[in-house]
């Protein structure tokens, strides 16, 4: 009796490993968008970090995601069972925030006339610390996003299968997005390795180390044109107002990048009348 029992455990326990293993797998795929984009966000954030920092600042904002995800998880988990309602409005506000991220740092790169002089270590330290809430913010929304395509996934399987498949995905997820990003931003020492340690492939490790800073270049442009686009497909989704088009990414960016200049203008408006009426 005793050897039955058992056996039929294992088998329901082979069975559960089997069904979450399954709906991992779908959770990834249908994740796989918002993963590139918070690939590309999270590796722009090095952009301008000395060497040395590179690693550090990646470490920091690691350890952020994984307390995202602790956060998320169990949160998300609550509200699908209490107050499926306001995910939805949630996953807008995030969505809104990302345009207007985007839409920030776009203007500030076209319109900034200011030339800062040589930052000081202390400026550096700021800066990074800057860098890090900056990262974690972003990757909160973010993973919020993949943490409600995995919820709707799961909706309606009994509540261990939907902790296991939530967590699984999350720190998986995670640990991929991060480690790949701290392959990126060492790929010039991973040149110069080649250059110093490998005569017969100098050429491309020198390849290599001069296309660093341009890559880097490029992971900044992409994150924020990610910041479009996952903003914009979030809001435009969740308005329910342009059907197909909706779903069109070109359409996501406009929609983005307009919510973003809107957002961004009235956040200024404020600014001026919160001085108006409370000036220091």
């Amino acid at each position: 009796m005793a050897v039955s029992n058992l056996l039929a455990l294992i088998d329901d326990v082979a069975t559960l490993l089997d069904d979450v293993a399954a709906m991992t797998k779908v959770a990834g795929q249908k994740t796989a968008g918002v993963l590139g984009d918070d690939l590309a966000l999270n590796a722009q954030q090095v952009v301008g970090v000395t060497p040395d920092r590179e690693l550090p600042i990646v470490w920091a904002v690691f350890k952020g995601s994984l307390i995202n995800k602790l956060i998320l998880v169990p949160t998300a988990l609550l509200l699908s069972a209490f107050l499926p309602v306001v995910i939805q409005p949630l996953l807008m506000l995030g969505g809104a925030f990302l345009c207007f991220e985007g839409a920030e740092k776009v203007l500030e790169k076209l319109f900034s006339k200011k030339h800062p002089a040589e930052p000081t270590a202390e400026v550096v330290v700021v800066d990074e610390k800057k860098k890090i809430r900056g990262a974690v913010t972003t990757d909160f929304i973010l993973s919020a996003e993949i943490i409600a395509i995995t919820l709707g996934i799961v909706q309606g399987q009994a509540l261990l299968q939907q902790t296991l498949v939530l967590s699984v995905t999350a720190i998986a997820m995670t640990f991929f997005v991060y480690g790949i990003v701290a392959g990126i931003v060492k790929i010039d020492d991973f040149g110069l390795y080649l250059v110093r340690t490998k005569p017969h492939l100098q050429k491309v490790g020198m390849t290599i180390v001069k296309s660093a800073p341009y890559l880097m270049k490029l992971l900044g442009i992409l994150g924020t044109v990610a910041m479009f686009l996952v903003g914009g497909g979030i809001l435009a989704h969740g308005l329910h107002l342009f059907g197909e088009l909706s779903q069109a990414v070109w359409f996501q960016g406009v929609v983005g990048i307009v919510a973003g200049v809107v957002i961004v203008g009235v956040v200024e408006i404020a600014k001026k009348i919160v001085k108006v009426v409370w000036p220091k």
